[in-house]
């Protein structure tokens, strides 16, 4: 395999194809504060070395203070460097007074100077209105990509470019990668994304891709449905309990390993905790469990679990709590992910589903981050319940808008039912996938004890 120029950030090398090919010529584009400038000093400084240097050359868009200043902010910023193994100059003067050919004339004494491994040249899109005319320009981009790819140099052009330049601007059919930055706002909420448009030579992940910037630098979510490889893999033929008596008595057949359930029902019926009888009781069983809530932080929920005998203190319980302002679909699914692997959970618990489905701009994202991972929590044999709260008390017609209902193995409605003036609490199981049930409307009451079902409510329409 060729060799790879790394980013340091391994989620961003995944959806390059292991990283960029080394020694390309490479354009970041995006409009101003979508984080070019800080990805492309992401990539210099975790390549430079004494032995192979990196330039950073400033043009005319941003003072060359001020670009260091900012930079030195960063935590991959290693001022220690500067001088050895990574160099800073200002080609805007020279630009200024002598044009193009000044320019590339500069350039070439610095890479006889220094030989680098790695050349950032920041912004470039201002050294075509220098050029008096479109040939001229063309003429300089031949000569520069000419000087730069006979060497053994990774060079990045970054440039406050939109997507209706790409098919006119010449310097996009010189580059070997392009890189997209962008923002999309939906209402009061901003997500950034990520899109390779183009990587000469090698494969790489599809489709837009969220990311955050932080003091570490770009942190990429690649999207999630783009990696799931489609091979065979075992499944447990031991049936289990899932923690709730109540559920274990409908569900006839019991609980396969590895299952998703889905809880829906009104506010108040008692779904979250069904879901934390499905984590406490598998703990205490040696199954370790993961509350994943956007509902209750860490104190609401102890008052809640400490009400049944639990303690969000035990071992064997991981809790992440995040909160669903400013709520990020892709990051929160890869945290996730990260939390399964660190604790080694064999049970999930996500409150709720619809939180999660508002933190997205998108629909069919919320769908395949969905669906993606709930089949790799099944190859894992990881059972994962979510509750999914119903608009309305009484006569619920449908249970979950956006077809998500069908993405699980298990569905089981929560609603209230009016019985002799008062409220009283029904569990129906809907649907089991590859099993038989019980699909009785059955009364439940919520004690100290917790869920303890009932008879048969019968006909719910008198």
């Amino acid at each position: 395999m060729a060799e790879r120029f790394s980013s340091g950030e391994g989620r961003l090398d995944a959806v390059l194809g292991g990283g960029l090919p080394a020694n390309a010529l490479n354009m970041i584009i995006g409009l101003p504060g979508s984080g070019k400038t800080i990805l492309a000093e992401q990539f210099m400084f975790h390549n430079a070395s004494v032995q192979r240097p990196a330039m950073y050359l400033s043009t005319v868009s941003e003072p060359l203070e001020k670009i260091v200043r900012y930079g030195q902010a960063l935590d991959f910023f290693d001022a220690d460097t500067i001088g050895t193994s990574v160099f800073f100059d200002d080609l805007g003067r020279t630009l200024n007074d002598g044009g193009l050919d000044d320019v590339l004339g500069e350039i070439r004494a610095l890479i006889a100077e220094r030989q680098p491994g790695v050349i950032v040249i920041d912004s470039f899109k201002p050294l075509s209105a220098y050029a008096p005319n479109p040939q001229l320009f063309r003429g300089f981009l031949h000569d520069l990509a000419g000087t730069l790819t006979s060497l053994a140099t990774t060079t990045f052009w970054v440039g406050e470019y939109g997507s209706d330049e790409i098919a006119t601007a010449p310097e996009f059919a010189v580059a070997d990668a392009i890189i997209s930055l962008a923002t999309r706002r939906d209402a009061e909420r901003a997500i950034r994304h990520l899109e390779v448009l183009k990587l000469r030579g090698s494969g790489f992940m599809s489709g837009e891709h969220a990311y955050r910037i932080a003091s570490d630098g770009l942190r990429v979510f690649p999207r999630l449905a783009e990696s799931l490889p489609d091979e065979p893999y075992e499944v447990g033929s031991v049936r289990m309990s899932s923690g709730i008596p109540a559920i274990d008595e409908m569900l006839a057949d019991g609980y396969w390993s590895g299952a998703s359930t889905m809880v829906a029902g009104p506010s108040g019926s008692g779904k979250t905790l069904m879901g934390l009888h499905f984590i406490f009781n598998a703990a205490a069983a040696g199954h370790p469990g993961i509350i994943a809530t956007l509902q209750e932080n860490a104190t609401q929920l102890e008052r809640i679990v400490n009400g049944f005998g639990w303690s969000l203190d035990t071992e064997s319980v991981e809790l992440m709590y995040r909160s669903p302002v400013d709520l990020y679909l892709d990051e929160w699914f890869y945290e996730l992910l990260d939390v399964i692997e660190t604790s080694g959970a064999r049970r999930v618990f996500i409150d709720s589903l619809g939180d999660l489905r508002r933190g997205s701009v998108d629909e069919l994202r919320f769908r395949e981050y969905l669906y993606s991972l709930l089949q790799r929590c099944a190859k894992q044999q990881i059972s994962v319940m979510m509750s999914y709260e119903l608009p309305g008390l009484f006569g619920i017609s449908h249970i979950s808008e956006g077809d998500i209902s069908h993405l699980s193995d298990n569905v089981i409605l929560l609603q209230f039912v009016r019985r002799d003036a008062k409220l009283r609490r029904a569990l129906t199981v809907l649907k089991t996938r590859a099993s038989r049930h019980e699909p009785d409307v059955r009364e439940f009451k919520i004690t100290s004890d917790g869920i303890v079902l009932g008879e048969p409510l019968g006909d719910l329409t008198r």
